[in-house]
């Protein structure tokens, strides 16, 4: 009993100490000597603290949106405009050609005729016009398609060439006949101004023309078609000299380089230069598919004011009307619709010619048998103008389209070398020379002055004129024979001028003059003359060299700048004939009857 107590004392206070803290606990008692336990809630006796209330939370007030700004549109920028571009500078400032007092036809000339289908007519004009561009448009070939490439007769060369030493290197030839003419004449190899023609044709072409299969086949071949005074044309490749088709004889002798389509159609243009057992010489259009020709014209002509039926003139073709223009040593210039038909997928070609012709005469033609009618020179054309010089010491611009002569300038004597245009400073200009022909203005044993004039090509009117002092042969005259080369690139402001038989009558000059000024720049003397066309070569970089042929077979390679000879060559005997570029290549023929193809290195 004594151990319990404090046990209950102890337990009683725990139980108080919990209700204290609890509202409701256990209570304990004693039933029937039993220790009893029951829940008492004494939080109903208990003083409350009464509980705070539960705050009312405080609204948060909902916020207002803040209204989304309406942006402020941005103006859509205008897009800066891309600066016009500057149209380029027009080719030619004006192009009116017309005569002034010094150059009216009048002072000349007596009469001009025009001839449509064998009816001579008072007026005419061509329903579609005449329109040539410039010289880089004239051909779609690569290549060089008639004398002195193109209708402004100002190169002679095609592409370019890499040249590192200076030097003339590998060469192969072709040999060629001869063949009897009139009168006993004997013509052999090339002669002046037979230039060949130059040309890479597409595989189209090739395929259709009768050239051999492996030349056919050779991919980016490059053909030199080259008539010859032996009355053949013969075809080699460019490279190697080796024949791509057996040689065509036609029968004449041609002495003149004739030209190619530059449409690239097969078809050759050709005049021979003299009579012979044949027949009377003639203008022959031959198809190079098969070697055929197409037709034939200026022979046996009542409309012509001479007899002389050769043709050394290279013609030109407007492409864009089918006209072929060839003038004539008989006095005509025959212009021909060609009517052309071309199948290339057929393989066939043909034409049909409808021709219209113009002559004229001038007041000393023919007089004593001096001045002769004819042109042997090519002619220049640009638009509807033709630009050329005739045996009578005429240099005339013909308006093409109506047939009728607007300036004429006196060219004193025989003219055999060809026009040249040149547009400088968006002006148009004409480089032209002349010969000495023994007897007619001086004795065949003296000396006479033979100009080098740069004419203005709107006017006729003389920019200036360099003379020089030169003798003749009787059949071989003196003066310029060969065709100026005109510069460009490092040489813009030079022309180079072939001079026969000066200082003596053996001797000659390439004289170097400044287009501007007119003023030498430098003379290159050779102990023989050279009636060949000197020849512009540029490199990529644009340095010039000429090609210059003498006539005793020496190829001579100088520095355009100055004149140095920086080598030479001789390819044999006598050399009247003038070369061609192609590159790297020359080509050309002497009359020692040889063919030569030359690298430059």
């Amino acid at each position: 009993m004594k151990k319990r107590f404090p046990i209950l004392i102890a337990g009683i206070l725990t139980f108080l100490v919990i209700i204290l803290v609890m509202p409701s606990v256990l209570t304990i008692g004693i039933t029937d000597g039993r220790l009893t336990f029951e829940v008492v809630d004494f939080s109903i006796f208990a003083v409350k603290t009464p509980e705070p209330p539960t705050p009312s939370p405080t609204p948060i007030p909902t916020p207002k949106p803040t209204p989304t700004p309406t942006p402020t549109p941005s103006p859509t920028p205008e897009p800066t405009p891309e600066p016009t571009p500057e149209p380029p500078p027009p080719i030619l400032l004006s192009f009116e050609p017309r005569a002034t007092e010094n150059t009216d036809p009048s002072i000349l000339l007596i009469s001009e005729d025009i001839m449509v289908q064998n009816a001579i007519v008072s007026e005419f004009e061509f329903e579609k016009p005449f329109n040539f561009g410039l010289a880089d448009e004239y051909s779609m070939l690569e290549g060089i398609t008639a004398f002195r490439g193109n209708n402004f007769r100002d190169s002679g060369a095609w592409g370019y060439a890499n040249i590192t030493k200076a030097k003339f290197g590998a060469n192969w030839q072709r040999a060629t006949a001869s063949l009897a003419g009139d009168a006993g004449r004997m013509w052999t190899g090339h002669g002046w101004s037979g230039q060949p023609l130059i040309v890479r044709w597409d595989n189209e072409t090739k395929a259709i023309m009768n050239m051999h299969n492996w030349a056919k086949e050779q991919e980016g071949l490059v053909e030199v078609v080259y008539a010859a005074m032996d009355g053949y044309v013969y075809f080699q490749e460019l490279e190697t000299g080796k024949d791509t088709r057996d040689r065509l004889f036609l029968g004449w002798s041609f002495k003149g380089a004739g030209s190619l389509d530059p449409r690239g159609y097969p078809l050759l243009y050709l005049g021979a230069g003299d009579n012979n057992a044949r027949g009377s010489a003639r203008i022959l259009i031959v198809s190079l598919i098969d070697g055929k020709v197409l037709h034939e014209f200026g022979f046996s002509d009542r409309f012509a004011p001479r007899n002389w039926n050769a043709a050394d003139s290279s013609p030109l073709v407007d492409a864009e009307n089918d006209r072929l223009i060839y003038p004539s040593e008989n006095g005509i210039i025959y212009i021909l619709d060609l009517n052309t038909d071309y199948d290339p997928n057929e393989g066939t070609i043909s034409i049909n010619p409808e021709t219209v012709k113009w002559r004229f005469r001038g007041k000393r033609s023919n007089v004593g048998n001096k001045f002769w009618y004819g042109i042997e020179t090519s002619a220049v054309i640009y638009e509807g103008y033709a630009y050329f010089a005739d045996n009578g010491g005429h240099m005339l611009c013909l308006n093409l389209n109506t047939l009728e002569t607007v300036w004429a300038h006196d060219s004193l004597d025989d003219t055999n070398n060809s026009p040249v245009f040149s547009i400088e400073n968006q002006k148009a200009y004409i480089y032209i020379s002349t010969g000495f022909h023994g007897g007619w203005r001086a004795p065949a044993s003296s000396a006479a002055v033979v100009p080098i004039w740069k004419l203005d090509a709107e006017t006729g009117e003389i920019v200036w004129q360099v003379d020089y002092n030169c003798r003749t042969v009787s059949g071989v005259s003196g003066g310029v024979q060969g065709t100026i080369a005109v510069g460009k690139y490092d040489l813009e402001d030079m022309i180079f001028v072939p001079v026969a038989r000066t200082p003596s009558a053996g001797t000659g000059i390439l004289a170097a003059i400044s287009k501007s000024t007119g003023e030498i720049i430098w003379e290159f003397q050779t102990t023989r003359y050279s009636w060949s066309s000197p020849v512009c070569v540029y490199t990529e970089d644009e340095k010039g060299y000429i090609i210059y042929n003498t006539a005793d077979g020496v190829m001579h390679l100088l520095d355009g700048l100055t004149g140095e000879v920086l080598d030479k060559m001789s390819i044999g005997t006598l050399v009247e004939a003038s070369p061609a570029v192609f590159e790297n290549t020359i080509v050309i023929g002497t009359r020692g009857q040889r063919i030569w193809g030359v690298k430059l290195t």
